[in-house]
């Protein structure tokens, strides 16, 4: 005769659903201020619900969808316990790609692989889904919390995000509007943002405690090295949104992600036309680098040609326009509020970005 199995309860093997349960009540209120009217329901169904009869108003509605994490960036903030804005970076990962073709951000789902749920701490990450959801427009409408005990350790966590937007496809934007003459626009980014973290955990994290990151440091201007790359990622989507429903006259965007410049601002480009970047001289580009993204090339030893490639340099968004359009467009983009710059046209190539 076997002996009794002995009682081995869910929680017991790592995974408290009752925690899980907690988690999602903490989240509720956040999640609530991302609704728009065509959210179907809330939190707790098994599938989300949006209404899709707004894209009968269109000519030919195309849903536009993207996928993205945060990656390194979330290692430093586990090491210096600040959750609450690593959820902006992973809405603008997305939502800043989907807006590139012109498309509307309609809403946004998240992944949280997680080793120990503890509600607390998961409120806090939620919240800064949340932010990003609210300042790009779109509505947190589900997501998943998975506890993997025995797979990561209890503080351990990882990111992902899942964004679907439309657009009207005679109003798509890309390489096939863009010209020799036309203008290349800058739109300024708040830092590192959410790319080139390897390096920056290399060269400036690894060696360095708690004490050290949080310590002011004249090369930052006052800031330490803590505040410097956590600072959320830049959302251009909201703003973005609303100045194309204005009918401002613009050709292609381009997201600078990983790659930079170099590897991004190209993917606007049709391939017989270049972008030409005013990078300067000694004196540095027309436009304000952030402090901390200096600090990193130098940091480094990284070559001009390496930080355009490593790093965004203080430039989050590109815009092509015609050259005429140029006033028209700056203007659009500061009534909502971003700061562009000029930095350079388009040129005879062969899909390249170049610099001079």
């Amino acid at each position: 005769m076997s002996k009794a199995a002995k009682h081995v309860s869910y929680a017991d093997a790592g995974v408290d659903v009752d925690e899980g349960a907690r988690a999602v009540d903490a989240i509720k209120a956040d999640v609530a201020t991302t609704t728009r009217p065509e959210v179907i329901g809330g939190l707790g169904g098994f599938g989300c619900l949006f209404d899709a009869k707004a894209l009968k108003r269109m000519d030919d509605p195309v849903l536009v969808s993207g996928t993205d994490g945060v990656g390194t960036k979330l290692a430093i903030a586990q090491m210096l316990d600040r959750h609450e804005t690593v959820g902006q970076d992973l809405v603008a990962m997305c939502v800043d790609d989907i807006v590139v073709s012109g498309a509307e951000p309609l809403f946004f789902l998240d992944y949280v692989a997680i080793g120990r749920i503890e509600a607390d701490g998961m409120a806090r990450i939620v919240s800064g889904i949340a932010e990003g959801c609210r300042q790009s427009g779109c509505a947190l409408i589900g997501g998943e919390m998975a506890e993997h005990p025995g797979v990561m350790d209890p503080g351990d966590y990882d990111l992902a995000g899942f964004a679907v937007g439309v657009v009207d496809r005679p109003k798509m934007l890309g390489p096939q509007h863009v010209h020799v003459g036309d203008a290349i626009i800058g739109l300024p980014s708040s830092g590192i943002h959410s790319n080139g973290y390897s390096l920056v955990r290399k060269v400036a994290i690894e060696g360095r405690d708690a004490e050290e990151l949080n310590r002011p440091l004249d090369e930052l201007g006052g800031e330490s090295l803590a505040d410097a790359v956590l600072r959320p990622t830049t959302i251009y989507a909201g703003a973005l949104v609303r100045v194309l429903k204005a009918g401002t006259p613009i050709h292609a965007l381009a997201h600078i992600t990983g790659g930079g410049i170099t590897e991004n601002l190209n993917r606007a480009l049709p391939s017989d036309v270049d972008a030409a970047i005013d990078r300067g001289g000694e004196s540095g580009p027309a436009w304000s680098v952030p402090p901390v993204i200096d600090y990193m090339v130098d940091a480094a030893g990284l070559s001009p040609d390496e930080a355009y490639k490593t790093f965004n340099m203080g430039v989050g968004m590109c815009v092509i326009c015609d050259p005429d359009d140029v006033d028209a467009v700056c203007e659009s983009l500061e009534t909502y509020g971003q700061r562009p710059f000029v930095m350079g046209e388009c040129v005879e190539g062969s899909g390249r970005v170049t610099y001079r």
